[in-house]
């Protein structure tokens, strides 16, 4: 976990990767039904928005693996409030949010891309692409495997609330300092 962005950032310049997709904040919206059935068989369904874009994801379960593996549907929304109001009528609520700013680096190759996640208990470096790329590009950077952190950031998120002994609600920014960590309430 990075904690000097503007470090992280020059170090992806100097290896020449450039922003594909700007630094965007990030509003997710998880569902399940009152059973958690979704989570129990290890699936998810968000709602994303970013910007003006909406996104509807669906996540099946994760593969067992040094990497985060998993098949994901995903459709643009339109209208994001319609598709929470539509999932509310068929059984489905929100359960956990999270917000993050998110921005893509990529290099001109195209083989993957690096994902800088700003959130509200740490910044994160996702990367994307085949496993020899992603081991290459996480040596330059200056991390190993041992570095390699592939829970949810719902997982993440109670694991910080468990250290800190605080009851955990939603990863949402605290709406007075940003970088100060998670809001107490929802």
């Amino acid at each position: 976990m990075p904690d000097d962005l503007r470090e992280t950032r020059g170090k992806l310049r100097r290896l020449g990767f450039r922003v594909l997709k700007r630094r965007e904040f990030e509003s997710n919206v998880l569902f399940d039904d009152w059973k958690r059935r979704l989570r129990t068989n290890g699936k998810l369904l968000r709602v994303r928005r970013s910007g003006r874009r909406g996104l509807l994801t669906l996540k099946g379960p994760s593969e067992q693996s040094r990497y985060k593996k998993r098949w994901e549907m995903e459709t643009d929304l339109h209208d994001s409030d319609s598709i929470q109001g539509i999932l509310s009528h068929i059984g489905y609520h929100p359960v956990f949010r999270y917000e993050k700013f998110r921005t893509e680096y990529t290099r001109r190759s195209g083989d993957g891309k690096v994902l800088v996640d700003e959130t509200p208990i740490g910044n994160f470096l996702e990367l994307e692409g085949r496993p020899r790329w992603i081991e290459e590009t996480a040596r330059l950077l200056g991390f190993s495997r041992a570095d390699y952190i592939n829970r949810s950031y719902g997982y993440l998120y109670l694991a910080y609330c468990r250290e800190r002994r605080i009851p955990p609600k939603d990863m949402v920014f605290n709406s007075r300092n940003s970088k100060r960590g998670p809001a107490s309430g929802r």
